[in-house]
């Protein structure tokens, strides 16, 4: 099978979906003439247009209200907010009203909306391009979250997305965009909440959201050398999440470790150990360790960020040290 990059696979999803549906538009910051800031949208306004490709002026505000109206009026709008910080701009419109709109219209008015965006962890982008967040909008029901960790999955993912009719949260990691990863040249898609296990294991297992999938595979790949089987498991999606597949393999482990990118305070980890714990409680041999970033702002210095962001040398020791096999 070919191998292509996570931002071709992207590129490649909505050029797709443009295609089959003329309702797809894209609109944001530098998506049109210089082709996205990561090249995503390259080549997407000479193919469909300034009609569809939209570039805009820098106000998250104006993106995401005019995408939301789109949406409301019957496009498909695939609006690129180029850093998830970014989106604190525009929380009015995310959790106030894209949010709600569906309920509140008694199912009337739909938001079929994707709102792209990236983090920057590991870029050496500084504290205010780094963040990540995505357990904020765990407190705003009717928007969906999606997390794609390799090429194969951002592009079935997105291309899901795309055809929802809810509104929803694809946030991808910059640092990711450059990764290569088998493709196949056929249309597939990848149903949203369903999780994918990256790797089979017995001995524990091994939770882990974006970029800190890849991290968990080398560690996998670490513990195997010292007898451990490590089975990883990748939700792909935090709304909806698919608790099943979490649930079976801790009760067949009974050890588990949760890996994200976010701050350990409030954390999306908090919330799927808190979930394990109400469905599988009495399956567990050990506490649930969760393997996140320190409580600080993200560093500007590269040794600094290094430091702070979780890594397979720290999965593993978190394995080790919490864990008698």
């Amino acid at each position: 099978m070919r191998e292509i990059t996570y931002a071709e696979a992207l590129r490649e999803a909505l050029r797709e979906e443009m295609k089959r549906d003329e309702r797809v538009i894209i609109l944001g910051e530098e998506v049109g003439l210089f082709g996205g800031v990561y090249k995503v949208t390259q080549g997407l306004l000479e193919e469909f247009g300034p009609k569809r490709v939209l570039d805009t002026p820098i106000s998250e505000i104006a993106i995401i209200g005019v995408a939301a109206g789109a949406a409301m009026a019957g496009l498909k709008p695939v609006a690129e907010i180029m850093y998830m910080d970014f989106l604190t701009i525009a929380m009015d419109q995310i959790v106030t009203q894209i949010s709600k709109m569906r309920f509140m219209s008694g199912g009337q008015l739909k938001v079929p909306l994707v709102i792209r965006t990236q983090y920057s962890l590991g870029r050496v982008h500084g504290a205010q391009h780094s963040q990540f967040f995505p357990s904020w909008f765990l407190q705003s029901p009717g928007i969906k979250i999606v997390l794609p960790s390799t090429p194969y999955d951002a592009k079935g993912l997105l291309k899901s997305s795309i055809r929802d009719e809810n509104p929803v949260l694809f946030i991808e990691a910059g640092i990711l965009y450059r990764t290569k990863g088998p493709v196949p040249e056929e249309e597939y898609l990848i149903p949203l909440g369903k999780a994918d296990i990256k790797r089979k294991g017995e001995d524990v297992t091994i939770i882990a959201f974006s970029r800190c999938v890849l991290e968990s595979i080398e560690a996998a790949k670490i513990l195997e050398e010292k007898g451990i089987s490590a089975e990883v498991i990748d939700p792909r999606c935090l709304v909806p999440l698919d608790l099943e597949t979490i649930i079976n393999s801790v009760k067949r482990t009974g050890k588990v470790v949760i890996v994200a990118d976010d701050v350990k305070n409030g954390s999306i980890t908090a919330e799927v150990a808190m979930l394990i714990i109400e469905n599988a409680f009495d399956y567990l041999d050990g506490p649930i360790v969760r393997v996140t970033a320190p409580p600080l702002p993200t560093p500007f210095s590269p040794v600094l960020e290094k430091q702070y962001m979780p890594s397979k040398e720290k999965i593993v020791k978190a394995v080790l040290e919490n864990f008698s096999f």
